[in-house]
């Protein structure tokens, strides 16, 4: 009965169990067994391998093996490799963050993960002449080893960036890793383990740094536009508020336009005003703006309001807009003047609401390069200052860490979506690369908003942002947002804001809707292919 009863409940005799205990422990004895001999085949090609190297005479090689695996020991061969590619700034220190930041994963799944769940004994003396053997052995699991798991780590982190640099540091690795068999501290399976696990490290940093979207060629839509000799027919407006003017501005530009009409707006003087006036001018077949890229932007819009050709002087701090046409200096200015070469551009619309409900002020006004809203005027202004002594990259990794340690974000309403953001950004074209530092606009009438936006919606958003800062994958975090659009409108939630366009800051905006104008724009430029004669 008793029997009947255990049968039915799926239990065993005693002396069964007894028997399933024995079986149980004889068979976690042999895998243990197993990991440490290294099962069957391996155990067997290992030491094939060490019997076979165990041949070679003895020789100055020895020495360079036993001394190359011991520069190795604890990644110091590496860090020093890092750290001179680190002095040339762009691709040589990008090339050794990639590399230290494989490595560091490599190291910690090797030797906190792998070492601990498969112990293995490492070679014995007796399987390696007493000369080669390393000495003292590291006592801590053979299987899988570190130095090879490192080295491919850092090289394959490092060819991710700049191959060249990875094919010279390839032959350095394969040494490394042939060196703990060479020294008898690593069975060769160990070796082939360890540098896989280095490369899956190295593959799996590289979703971090996503190849970046490949920058077009520069393309311009031709414009043959009036000729103007020696500035018959320009109207110039200066700023002398801002930019590089100096009391000989007018003379530079008088010289070089000899029978320009140049008005020069004193500090006194409302810019818009003078613009306008001037662009009415009678006889005036091309209106010229020396100043900052506000200034150039109010220009824009007036001459596209009395359908007027627009002449960049570069004037400006940093002319960003005067260096996309292709004008850098005066003479490209004089150069594209007098042949009537010229393309088209897109502006924006900015209609910016002020007042307790945004309604109460309207201002509208062109943009033509960017607007931005949060800190990123800030982390600009720090970069700045600092990449005259630590470059750029650099010093926008530090600006980066400092102004988004101490930010806090804002909350807005973008197309009808709550986001709390700490950067808003918007270009009036698509800039590259696509990441948190946008530099160069190849084309100037794609007809888009180039929007990006830094997020504090997500959880653990600030670690996630100044991680992507440290590491320089920002432009790839799930706090980015990236996308295109021909209009966006932006409300503040909360305080009113501080919406920076073009470089020139206006306060008190609870409200903004941008729209993309495309092809609005005629502006002088110099190496296009103007067809045709003068143009009113």
């Amino acid at each position: 009965m008793r029997t009947i009863l255990r049968r039915s409940l799926g239990l065993r005799p005693v002396h069964g169990l007894r028997r399933g205990f024995a079986s149980q422990a004889a068979h976690r004895l042999r895998a243990v067994r197993s990991l440490r001999r290294g099962p069957g085949k391996i155990a067997d090609f290992d030491r094939d391998v060490l019997r076979r190297i165990s041949r070679w005479p003895h020789g100055n090689h020895d020495a360079f093996f036993r001394n190359l695996s011991a520069a190795a020991t604890k990644g110091k061969l590496w860090f020093a490799v890092a750290g001179a590619l680190a002095a040339v700034p762009g691709k040589p220190r990008r090339a050794a963050v990639h590399g230290l930041l494989a490595l560091g994963v490599a190291s910690a799944v090797t030797n906190l993960g792998f070492k601990a769940l498969l112990p293995r004994t490492r070679p014995l003396p007796e399987h390696l002449p007493v000369f080669r053997f390393v000495h003292p052995q590291p006592t801590s699991s053979s299987m899988p080893s570190g130095h090879s798991a490192s080295a491919v780590a850092f090289t394959l982190g490092v060819s991710f960036v700049q191959p060249a640099l990875g094919a010279l540091l390839a032959p350095v690795a394969a040494g490394v890793a042939y060196s703990r068999v060479h020294t008898g501290a690593h069975w060769p399976s160990d070796v082939v383990f360890g540098s896989a696990i280095g490369a899956g490290a190295a593959l799996l940093t590289r979703r971090w740094w996503p190849a970046r979207e490949a920058q077009p060629a520069v393309r311009r839509t031709p414009e043959a536009l009036a000729k103007i000799d020696d500035g018959a027919g320009l109207a110039i407006v200066v700023n002398a508020k801002g930019g590089s003017y100096t009391p000989e501005t007018g003379n530079l530009l008088q010289e070089a336009f000899p029978q320009a009409h140049i008005r020069e707006a004193g500090d006194d003087e409302d810019i818009n005003a003078v613009i306008e006036e001037t662009a009415a001018r009678p006889g005036t077949k091309a209106l010229g703006v020396w100043g900052g890229d506000g200034t150039v932007g109010t220009a824009a819009a007036a001459a596209v309001g009395h359908g007027l050709p627009l002449l960049v002087l570069p004037g400006g701090t940093l002319n960003h807009f005067a260096r996309d046409v292709g004008i850098s200096t005066l003479a490209d200015a004089v150069a594209a003047a007098e042949t009537g070469s010229g393309i088209r551009a897109d502006t924006a619309r900015v209609a910016a609401g002020r007042g307790q409900d945004g309604t109460d002020e309207i201002r509208e006004f062109a943009m033509l390069n960017t607007a931005s809203i949060g800190v990123y005027p800030n982390l600009v202004r720090r970069r700045e200052r600092l990449q005259g002594a630590l470059g750029k990259p650099l010093a926008g990794l530090i600006a980066g860490l400092r102004t988004f340690a101490a930010a806090s974000p804002t909350t807005l309403l973008i197309d009808g979506v709550r986001h709390r953001i700490w950067i808003l950004y918007l270009g009036r074209g698509r800039y590259y690369p696509r990441d948190l530092a946008p530099l160069a606009r190849p084309v100037m009438d794609d007809g888009v908003l180039d929007i990006r936006m830094v997020t504090a919606d997500e959880r653990f958003a600030r670690l996630r942002l100044l991680w992507g800062v440290l590491t320089g994958t920002a432009g790839s975090s799930k706090v980015t947002h990236l996308r295109e659009a021909s209009r966006i409108t932006v409300e503040a939630l909360g305080a009113p804001l501080v919406l920076a366009v073009d470089g020139e800051p206006l306060p008190g905006v609870r409200s903004a809707e941008f729209s993309v104008r495309p092809g609005h724009l005629r502006v002088y430029s110099p190496g296009q292919l103007a067809e045709g004669g003068d143009h009113p």
